[in-house]
């Protein structure tokens, strides 16, 4: 799970870098409603996400560790 929790992470990264090069051509009310209702709560449930993909890590190992 932290393999594509990482993944995740990177993808996220990727996205916010080029959202980033194109708000320099793009910025106008429109972009501002893609980022508002779009980005902003994509990043959010990555986040989201990430955090129950890292929290179902560390059970499993615990499982692991337990049945072994």
């Amino acid at each position: 799970m932290s393999a594509g929790s990482a993944r995740l992470k990177h993808a996220m990264k990727t996205l916010q870098e080029h959202w980033d090069l194109t708000r320099e051509y793009w910025a106008d009310k429109n972009a501002q409603d893609f980022e508002k209702h779009h980005l902003i709560p994509l990043q959010q449930q990555v986040e989201n996400a990430r955090r129950g993909m890292d929290k179902l890590t560390e059970v499993l190992q615990k499982l692991r560790h337990d049945c072994s």
